[in-house]
């Protein structure tokens, strides 16, 4: 990194900053979900929209962002999403309805869609490939302290000022990062490719009205004939997709990417073990403060051990799928996640409170361990012709299936809950995780059929110092 021009290092530290802006507002609003409720005249257990809202926005608007990129240039399109992202933010401090909160987190998600995807692609054109790794390690990075970070400042914010500052705070750090951006990023654009507008408009309606009914009357009040409105566009626009991606090399995403049957498996696994993983940094801040009872800014800190324990286990998950395989390896921690969340009821059904830190701990190692062989089976064994496409479509899945987990954990909550009996919320809860459990246990019929033939991955081991 040293051997860069000064100018590049500063340019990286700017998507740096972009990266950990939008890693912290993703984790800083979990914790302050149970108390926005009241302010808004909402149950605790219907706050899902609030975070569906978000992270299906960003699974909708990922497949533009590197075209729009190379369109208008990464510097005009970085400085927009990081204006869009602080917008987004101060329409949600005002808001004052949940409808109202939903529309601004819209807005949110329009900036936060562009502003990772663009950054990895400024990182590709400012440094030689050779040092692409180390220089996407170092934008990274604050990435990952956005999470450790993020519950306990929420908690925090929450507890001793209001839950407006969590997205206030955005506003400062956003108009900073803007001038920045303008100031010293160099505006790299590409000749644009076509972008297959039909295409993208047909899955961004599919996985819309799809997420939109799968909330249905609980989350949303949609009366039964919108709803079967709503099924039967999703289900079309997909099938419409289908048809049109067939034999067209121009399509947003080739079909002749599911020829290759790894892809297939990882992507289907991804979708999958994601909606059960994607309930968890949801479900359990909402479980410390509505069933515990703990305040917003314990329940943040509780949130460090798993953040922490995911960290840890990055550095030896190379080794551990080496010597195992991936199919061992993904049903393994498939059924480990399921057993560290049953374990965690148990635990916190006791009263033994103390060991809660060491359970979510737990379950970030195994989680961590989950992500990186699902991500690295999905994308192994792909053609470069197809490598660009078959991340992208990784990603937005990835994206819809935290979409669909949140979804899906709030209606669970909503089905079982009674809010205004003590015993009925603790029912509500215990049911809610049992049926959590079942849900991340079932993609380990997917992860089955993975050949154990894949090839070994390479070990990048440190220099011994002399």
């Amino acid at each position: 990194m040293n051997t860069l021009p000064a100018t590049v290092r500063w340019q990286l530290w700017i998507v740096a900053f972009g990266f950990f802006m939008q890693t912290l507002d993703t984790t800083i609003v979990n914790t302050a979900l149970p108390s926005m409720a009241p302010s808004l005249n909402e149950s605790p257990l219907n706050m899902h929209s609030v975070i569906v809202s978000y992270v299906l926005t960003v699974a909708v608007m990922l497949p533009v962002s590197g075209w729009l990129a190379d369109r208008f240039g990464v510097r005009n399109i970085f400085c927009s999403a990081i204006i869009l992202f602080s917008i987004g933010s101060l329409f949600c401090a005002m808001s004052t309805s949940l409808d109202q909160l939903i529309a601004a987190r819209v807005v949110q998600g329009i900036g936060g869609a562009m502003m990772v995807p663009v950054g990895r692609l400024t990182v590709m054109k400012l440094v030689p490939r050779t040092q692409y790794m180390a220089a996407m390690t170092f934008v990274t990075l604050p990435g990952q302290i956005g999470p450790l970070l993020g519950p306990a400042l929420g908690g925090v914010l929450v507890e001793y000022a209001s839950w407006h500052w969590i997205f206030l705070i955005n506003l400062p750090v956003g108009l900073a990062g803007a001038v920045a951006t303008i100031m010293l990023m160099q505006n790299l654009s590409l000749p644009p490719k076509r972008f297959d507008f039909l295409g993208f408009l047909l899955l961004a309606a599919g996985m819309a009205t799809l997420t939109l009914a799968l909330d249905g009357q609980r989350g949303s009040g949609i009366p039964p004939l919108l709803l079967c409105l709503l099924i039967l566009t999703g289900v079309f626009s997909l099938l419409f997709y289908l048809l049109h991606a067939r034999g067209n090399e121009k399509a947003l995403f080739s079909l002749r990417l599911f020829d290759n049957r790894v892809y297939t498996l990882g992507l289907l696994g991804s979708l999958a073990g994601r909606i059960g993983s994607g309930m968890l940094p949801f479900m359990t801040p909402i479980f410390l403060q509505i069933g515990i009872g703990y305040s917003p800014f314990h329940a943040g800190l509780m949130m460090i051990p798993m953040v922490l324990g995911n960290m840890g286990m990055k550095r030896i998950v190379v080794q551990i799928v080496n010597r195992f395989g991936y199919r061992n390896v993904l049903t393994g921690s498939t059924f480990a996640l399921a057993a560290v969340v049953l374990l965690l009821l148990f635990v916190a059904m006791m009263g033994w409170n103390l060991l809660l830190p060491v359970v979510l701990f737990f379950q970030g190692m195994v989680n961590a361990i989950r992500f990186s062989a699902m991500n690295t089976l999905t994308l192994k064994e792909l053609p470069d012709d197809l490598a660009s496409s078959g991340n992208s479509l990784l990603s937005m899945v990835m994206q819809l299936s935290m979409s669909i987990g949140v979804t899906v954990a709030g209606l669970l909550l909503g089905t079982f809950g009674q809010p205004t009996q003590s015993d009925g919320l603790h029912q509500a809860f215990i049911y809610t995780w049992l049926c959590i459990a079942l849900i991340i246990a079932l993609p380990a019929l997917i992860f089955l059929r993975v050949p154990n033939d894949i090839s070994k991955n390479v070990v990048l081991r440190r220099r011994r110092k002399p």
